[in-house]
Order: structure tokens, then sequence, then C-alpha cells
């Protein structure tokens, strides 16, 4: 009977039972992509993580399933997976910038790391630049409003498309209050949104408290209602609102994710300019590791 390895994690966050957990298998390189999907069907959580092989010094090549399918890249699978190589002591010291680098099937992240235990912080740049494309969006102000329950007046502005690997439909809110309101009605997204080029929905609000941005996402797609803390749509978000109006230096902005689900997260941004424009997209936050576990039997 084989066994697999596994840890989870609670991604973007330092405190326990908060932020987005996450499971990495740590040895999986012989599995199939059927095991693969298979196993992360039985986790259900967003995101698992099987790390395939060590490809190089601090170089591994790793695969993210959700339960519903594979995906070429995301945030907290990244964050997570890189703390827990660091808190496995598997990094050997070396003089490149990066600390790490994690090869996923939309390219090669580096990661780095910042601060100290227990509250180490792990930052990537997104595998693609943002696009952003308000034409893909399609719907509109009280298309969106009825769709998550609200009033037209609600919605600040046409939403829009945005994507750094990861298409998603961008609405800003007015109001924190508004966000929290938000309900997604499933049957009108179905009409609206299921077959479309981006389905996943980026809500966001600007805020007064303690960081600058509020968001919320719902996937239904992917059969996720709703994630507590999402990288890649704070990537996009950000990237998105850089191109959108034109930004010509470096802005970063920390987000707030999963509040209304009672795991709050932090996600960190930071979108780096110079005269040619974006050169980069930076995401970072904390882990904690949660447990260790064992899983018994591998699937057919």
């Amino acid at each position: 009977m084989n066994k697999l390895d596994f840890y989870t994690l609670d991604v973007f966050t330092n405190t326990p039972f908060a932020g987005n957990p996450l499971a990495v298998f740590v040895d999986a390189g012989h599995l199939s992509d059927q095991q693969m999907q298979s196993i992360a069907r039985e986790m259900n959580l967003s995101e698992t993580v099987f790390i395939r092989e060590k490809t190089a010094k601090n170089r591994w090549s790793i695969r993210i399933f959700m339960p519903n399918g594979e995906i070429p890249f995301a945030g907290h699978p990244t964050v997570g997976t890189a703390l827990l190589l660091r808190s496995l002591g598997w990094l050997e010291t070396w003089d490149k910038e990066e600390d790490l680098i994690l090869d996923e099937v939309a390219g090669a992240v580096p990661v780095v790391f910042k601060g100290q235990e227990p509250e180490v912080t792990a930052i990537f740049q997104t595998p693609q630049l943002p696009v952003i494309d308000v034409e893909k969006s399609t719907l509109t102000q009280a298309d969106m409003a009825a769709m998550l329950g609200l009033a037209s007046a609600d919605i600040a502005e046409q939403p829009f498309v945005a994507s750094c690997g990861v298409p998603y439909q961008i609405i800003q809110l007015t109001s924190v209050k508004a966000l929290s309101l938000a309900r997604l009605n499933l049957s009108y997204w179905r009409e609206k949104l299921e077959d479309h080029i981006a389905p996943d929905l980026c809500l966001f609000a600007y805020s007064d408290s303690d960081v600058d941005i509020q968001m919320r996402m719902f996937a239904p797609a992917a059969g996720i209602a709703e994630d507590p803390a999402t990288g890649s749509a704070a990537a996009a978000l950000v990237g998105g609102l850089a191109l959108k109006h034109n930004l010509k230096k470096d802005t970063g902005w920390m987000i707030s994710q999963g509040t209304e689900m009672g795991r709050p997260s932090r996600i960190g941004t930071h979108v780096r300019i110079n005269e040619s424009g974006i050169i980069a997209v930076e995401v970072f936050g904390g882990a904690v590791v949660i447990s260790q576990g064992t899983l018994l039997r591998q699937p057919l």
C-alpha cells in the first residue's frame, strides 16, 4: 500500500484557522493526472498542490489542482508551497536574487522571502504581466447589480476584465457595506457568465480601515461559492487598476479578503512601473502550517 505524505496550511495569514486552506503533497512525482485529480477531489479544498520533482538547486516543479480540474497558476498555492519548503529546511544557500523558483504550468515563478519567523512573507511575481479588456466584460452595471442582489447605484462603474494569468470580471462597488451585502444569483450568473471567457467575479471596494481595498471572489464555474484569499484575483485587480488609470510610478495596495466568510486574509500587492510601463506585478503574504498527515491509499 503506497502512502503519500501531505501538509495543510492556512495561507495569506499568520493566524491559524484564518486565510485560505491549502494541501501540499511533497513527493508526488509518480502520480498520474487522473490520480492527482482524484486526490484533489478527496481533499476538497479550493486548491491542492503536488510537488513533482526538484529540477535544480532551489527549484521545484509543481502542479495545482482544484476539485474539478487543474489550473496553470494560483497565488495562495504559490505562497503556501514556498513557505512550506522553507519550513521543511529544503532550501540551499545560493547567491541568486530569488530564494526559490516554482515551475508551474503557466511558467516559472520566482519567490523571495522577507522577515523573520514566525512572520516570514513570501513574495512572488506573476508569470504574466497584466492585460485589461473592457469590451470582454459585456455586462452593464445593471446586469452586475442584478447578479449580485444589489442596487445599480451600488456598482461604481462598468465592470472590466483583467488578468495576470487568470481572467476575472473586476467589479468596483461604491462602499464596503455594499460589498458585504453582495450575494451571487447563481441562475443569473449561469445566464450571463457561465460560458464567458472570464466567468469568475472579483468584487472590490476602497477601504478607509487598515487596508487599502476590501475584496471578495466568487468562482461558481470551479465549484467555489466564495474564496477567502485569491492571489491571482488580487494580481488581476491591481494590475488592471494600474492599466486602467495609466499609473506612472510604483504603487502598492494591501487587500483584505475573507471577512464575510470568517476567514480574514491579508494579501499584499505591488505593481512595478518604469518609463516603458508595467514591468512586474508582485503578490505577497504569510502562511501557517496547520497539519501533517498521510494518505493511506492511492487512487488507481
